[in-house]
């Protein structure tokens, strides 16, 4: 058996169903031994597609994904979708062919080496968790089950399996052990001394708060919280990656924090006494770039920081309690600590009153701005139709700029509902392509990639890769001729936008058509001409289940920023 063959058999042991990728000639014996196997391969036109397809399919599926690419150009164009999934904690395994192994040094065809020795590993090593080299073809399966078992143990991310072409195609030992993956992984639990510690804090705190990041994890984790904030009437804060952890509906949640957060949020996390922070790094947008006069002050408050990874507990502020465990199965210990400790729990119904009114607030104004008929479209209205047109369980894949940033801050989420985003990296084009993903692993829901004409048009190759595989994505252009974030931006600091807005040589607006691109490809293609086509088009959209591009013209107009962002003090010459 070649190591190609063994490869493949130890991929569909270890559940893995689909492989997304690019073909070079260093991956082409691996690829041969796939379209032998039951694992489809999932053609892309460039690899940074690939890579953000397979990460949503790892986010949408809880399985981990993996993507396939080519020596040198080909490993280096997947570098940003790769990164995109390791910043955002997301189980990724990238397997990367390499020139022959007796060839090192002498700059073989496309070999990345010119003023140091060549390893292309090191490429990825400063955000992958691990990165193996292949060196010997008895070293290929235990190196897979170590790539497997890190990319999704621990704090889960992105891992690089690097193997040279001629060791694909050479005999593996016939005595050469099996590597199954560990049967019963388990996650670190919280020390029952500190789950009463914490419990009594919680318990004796005047102005509580629990924010929330994105490593919660499943339903157990969230119900557990949820019960949590319930039983003591604590209000929920929380950042953008964990936006839909629990309902926007929900009485005790507060909405987001930091530079794109709510006002009303800002505040309450400003004057808490008390916060237990859940799998949460505390990033800069959400923590209005650590400045205290905006939404975090630690101290006087006090920072309860629960994570998985240890690097992360006082990262960014200083802790009174800090625990290395597992964020949703900590929930639960608190919670038995917190009834056993108050068991009539507690009645904060100011608390309710306050967020209730804020939130109404919030979602009424931007439904009273969602009814305007301006056209181009104000982009609330896009969001209102979006959400009025959509069943409740669709799936919101979105790029960067408004689609992300005010879904995540007005845009009210179904409890059914999903939100996917790209929070680290902050990726552009990252929408199209994973949105694709998330579709092959639930390929009955409702896939939207709300998007911008900036990020549409860094992942063309998206449109033609849901055709060939018939995806039903719904590739939704909130299109205002722009880099509309950055213009505004730039507008805002220096008076004028250069160099971020899309003009024809004479300096007019301009766009390509992207219905008729999407019509190009075999997808259907909706033009929107005047507000209320924008309505018929997604419910069309939604019941033909094929390949759809909507290209809506939008003004450009920036999100609202209750928070704060140092850059706009560095534009103004104001340092720290």
């Amino acid at each position: 058996m070649t190591a190609a063959d063994a490869l493949v058999a130890q991929l569909a042991g270890y559940g893995v169903e689909y492989v997304f990728g690019t073909c070079g000639h260093t991956n082409i014996a691996l690829l041969d031994a796939i379209g032998r196997s039951p694992i489809e391969f999932v053609i892309a036109r460039h690899e940074q597609t690939a890579a953000h397809a397979a990460d949503g399919y790892a986010r949408a599926s809880g399985k981990p994904g993996v993507v396939l690419m080519h020596v040198g150009p080909g490993m280096m164009n997947g570098v940003t979708g790769v990164a995109t999934a390791a910043l955002d904690s997301v189980p990724l395994i990238a397997i990367s062919g390499d020139i022959p192994s007796y060839m090192y040094g002498r700059h073989p065809h496309q070999e990345v080496n010119l003023h140091a020795d060549a390893d292309q590993t090191a490429i990825y090593r400063p955000f992958v968790k691990r990165a193996w080299h292949v060196h010997r073809v008895e070293d290929l399966p235990r190196f897979t089950e170590r790539a497997f078992w890190t990319a999704t143990s621990g704090r889960p991310g992105a891992v690089l399996l690097n193997v040279p072409m001629d060791v694909f195609s050479r005999e593996l030992p016939d005595t050469l052990a099996g590597y199954p993956l560990p049967r019963h992984p388990t996650r670190p639990d919280l020390a029952p001394d500190d789950a009463e510690l914490i419990a009594a804090a919680l318990v004796s705190a005047e102005r509580p708060l629990i924010y929330l990041g994105g490593g919660l994890g499943g339903p157990a984790g969230r119900a557990a919280l949820r019960a949590l904030a319930e039983h003591l009437d604590i209000p929920v804060a929380h950042s953008l990656m964990a936006k839909g952890a629990l309902p926007d509906r929900h009485p005790l949640v507060l909405g987001m924090t930091g530079f794109w957060g709510l006002a009303e949020t800002n505040a309450y996390a400003r004057d808490a006494d008390l916060v237990l922070a859940l799998a949460t790094r505390f990033a800069e947008t959400d923590a209005s770039s650590w400045d205290p006069e905006y939404t975090w002050r630690f101290p006087p408050s006090r920072l309860i920081q629960i994570d998985i990874d240890p690097a992360e507990i006082g990262r960014n502020y200083p802790v009174e309690i800090g625990a290395v465990a597992d964020a949703g199965r900590a929930a639960q210990q608190i919670l038995d600590a917190v009834r056993r400790l108050a068991p009539a729990g507690a009645d904060r119904p100011e608390i309710r009153e306050r967020i209730g009114t804020a939130r109404s607030d919030l979602f009424a104004a931007s439904a009273d701005r969602g009814r305007s008929d301006q056209f181009p479209l104000r982009p609330e209205r896009i969001l209102a139709d979006v959400r009025a047109a959509l069943p409740d369980d669709a799936v919101l894949v979105t790029d960067v700029g408004w689609n992300k940033n005010g879904v995540a801050q007005c845009y009210p989420l179904p409890d059914g509902g999903r939100f996917i985003t790209p929070g680290g990296a902050s990726t552009m084009g990252f929408g199209p392509a994973a949105a694709l993903g998330v579709q092959i692993a639930q390929p009955e829901s409702v896939v939207v990639a709300l998007i911008g004409d900036g990020g549409m048009s860094a992942q063309l190759p998206a449109l033609p890769l849901a055709v060939e595989q018939g995806l039903p994505v719904i590739f939704l252009v909130m299109n205002n001729r722009a880099h509309g974030t950055i213009s505004d931006l730039q507008a805002g600091a220096f008076g004028q936008s250069y160099g971020c807005d899309f003009v024809d040589p004479d300096g007019n607006p301009y766009s390509p058509d992207f219905a008729a691109l999407g019509r190009a490809c075999g997808a259907d293609g909706y033009a929107i001409a005047e507000p209320g086509e924008l309505m018929t088009a997604l419910k069309t959209a939604v019941e033909r289940r094929r390949p759809a591009v909507i290209d809506v013209p939008m003004v450009n107009e920036p999100v609202p920023t209750p928070g704060h962002w140092n850059i706009k003090d560095i534009y103004q010459g104001k340092f720290d």
